[in-house]
């Protein structure tokens, strides 16, 4: 079991390096990009980004969800062609009518939900991207499946730096403006693709199966519902909050839910490996004892990493965007402090409902993950329009962490039903208690301050740091303190970490074509 252990978790490393540095990147040009929109601008970047979520979604109709399941039980190459060729041009021929459409009504789309129609060209550049890039999930997903996990790394990371790059020059050096964010990510996409070709094009034929697409669609059409009702609960927020506040406060708000994202990076990357890893494992006699300790401490560090970011997004925010997004003396950086923790916790909760719903895809019941997914999506929406009016972006932040907290609670309850794990909740527990204090300890600090500007990015270090550290050191003290560690499991950590156990493959299908794959990212400055 710790040998899978041990082999997960490198997996998550590789993957999440290319995320970590993307994200650092990202991060840093913040300050950059407050230079060149305005908080107005960051409104129409957010509600673009939104209605970008939503078309990457219904382009898929839960067919990247399919493909990865049912390519596990291709026997041959030749129904591993078929299952590919079936989606890819079924998607091509259905999308293209879409997106034909779309093109065609942008004037209006972009008068109605971004105020203006000079705000159509980006808006065009979005969907082409969109319709462009929704066939990438074919080879990312095979690198995945075949664990070809530095391939798939580089090339996120090549798309990821290519994007940063391309978007500087279009909107720094030719002032494009938001026009110039959505064109460059056409450009890379045009560039990544042309690069996939040589692992792309071996698994497309002249070849179609209605068989091959019914059984598709049974998996993945009710994964449509459940990914258009997550992204509701992820951007839902945004369209309600216009309604009630300026584009400026949508802007401050996308900035602060930004920031308290930054953890996707992590629970990104450990994605990108655990799909992989437990279709495979669920072949193995110890599966639930191997998915319960996974479990147990995936959700210790995402409760570090939410402790971690909510004692300290606040100075980051400050320290990032130089003051330039709200003065250093101005009170609505409460607000902005409060909902970069709420996010936090929502994307912990995200974390759990990963770890804790995986039951209903091994055992094929994704007929269940709507209901859990379109119960959350009603109580963001209902709550959104009763906090926001009262409470603004604060409001905004608590319906998004309630709504986590339904689907995560209602995926948990579904997939033990149909695959029950005897999950360690004393263990987990005392994880999230122990985060919990440490989180409070820190926030109970004094502020310490540098007789520096206060616009300068140095007047937050000091407080960014000091909390930092204090969150980890109570966290690991109070697990060691309450027995959280078992004898057994440090002994055979340890031997791992020696190299005294030898590393096994797991996860690999028998059968397996070298292939390729695609990870998706919406915010501008912001890991999706």
């Amino acid at each position: 079991m710790f040998l899978k252990i041990r082999e997960l978790s490198k997996n998550v490393t590789i993957y999440g390096l290319g995320d970590v540095v993307v994200s650092i990147v990202n991060f840093l040009l913040l300050s950059v990009y407050v230079t060149y929109f305005s908080a107005e601008a960051y409104g129409v970047i957010g509600v673009l980004g939104a209605m970008e979520v939503v078309a990457k979604i219904v382009f898929r109709f839960g067919l990247d969800g399919s493909f990865m399941r049912f390519f596990y039980e291709c026997k041959d190459d030749d129904s591993r062609r078929r299952l590919a060729s079936t989606i890819f041009f079924f998607l091509l021929a259905l999308n293209g009518i879409v997106v034909g459409a779309l093109l065609a009504a942008a004037p209006r789309l972009a008068e109605s939900f971004l105020g203006s129609r000079a705000y159509t060209a980006p808006l065009r550049w979005m969907l082409l991207n969109t319709f462009a890039i929704g066939f990438t999930f074919i080879p990312f997903h095979v690198l995945r499946i075949e664990r070809r996990i530095v391939t798939f790394s580089l090339m996120t990371l090549a798309r990821a730096v290519l994007t940063v790059l391309v978007r500087l020059v279009l909107v720094v050096q030719l002032h494009m403006g938001i026009t110039g964010l959505y064109l460059a990510d056409v450009i890379v996409t045009i560039a990544i693709m042309a690069s996939l070709v040589r692992w792309f094009a071996p698994l497309i034929r002249s070849m179609f199966s209605a068989t091959v697409l019914r059984e598709a669609l049974a998996f993945g059409l009710p994964r449509l519902p459940h990914a258009a009702a997550q992204q509701v609960i992820a951007i839902g927020d945004k369209f309600i909050l216009a309604m009630y506040a300026t584009l400026e406060t949508l802007g401050i708000y996308s900035m602060a839910v930004s920031f308290g994202l930054t953890q996707k990076l992590f629970l990104s990357a450990f994605e990108s490996a655990w799909a992989p890893f437990y279709y495979a494992t669920i072949r193995e006699p110890d599966a639930t004892q191997v998915f319960r300790a996974v479990t147990t401490y995936g959700i210790a560090v995402l409760a570090l990493l939410t402790a971690g970011l909510s004692a300290v997004g606040r100075y980051a925010a400050e320290a990032m965007t130089h003051g330039r997004m709200l003065a250093p003396d101005d009170a609505r950086w409460n607000d902005v402090e409060t909902v970069i923790t709420w996010t936090a916790i929502g994307v912990f909760l995200q974390g759990v409902y990963l770890l804790t719903s995986i039951g209903l895809n091994i055992t094929k019941r994704t007929q269940y993950y709507p209901v859990a997914t379109i119960t959350a999506a009603a109580t963001n929406i209902v709550l959104n329009f009763l906090l926001i009016p009262r409470y603004g972006i604060v409001g905004a932040a608590w319906a998004n962490g309630a709504a986590y907290a339904v689907q995560a609670a209602l995926g948990y309850s579904f997939s033990q039903r149909f695959y029950p794990i005897p999950y360690e909740w004393g263990r987990i527990g005392r994880a999230c208690l122990a985060a919990g204090i440490a989180y409070v300890t820190a926030r109970l600090l004094p502020d310490i301050g540098l007789a520096v500007d206060p616009r300068s990015t140095l007047a937050a270090v000091p407080n960014f740091l000091v909390r930092g550290v204090t969150v980890v050191a109570v966290f690991a003290g109070l697990l060691g303190a309450t027995g959280f560690f078992h004898a057994d499991e440090l002994k055979r950590l340890r031997s791992l970490r020696r190299g005294r156990g030898k590393a096994v493959a797991v996860g690999r299908s028998p059968d397996s074509t070298e292939m390729a794959g695609e990870i998706v990212a919406a915010d501008l400055g912001g890991p999706e």
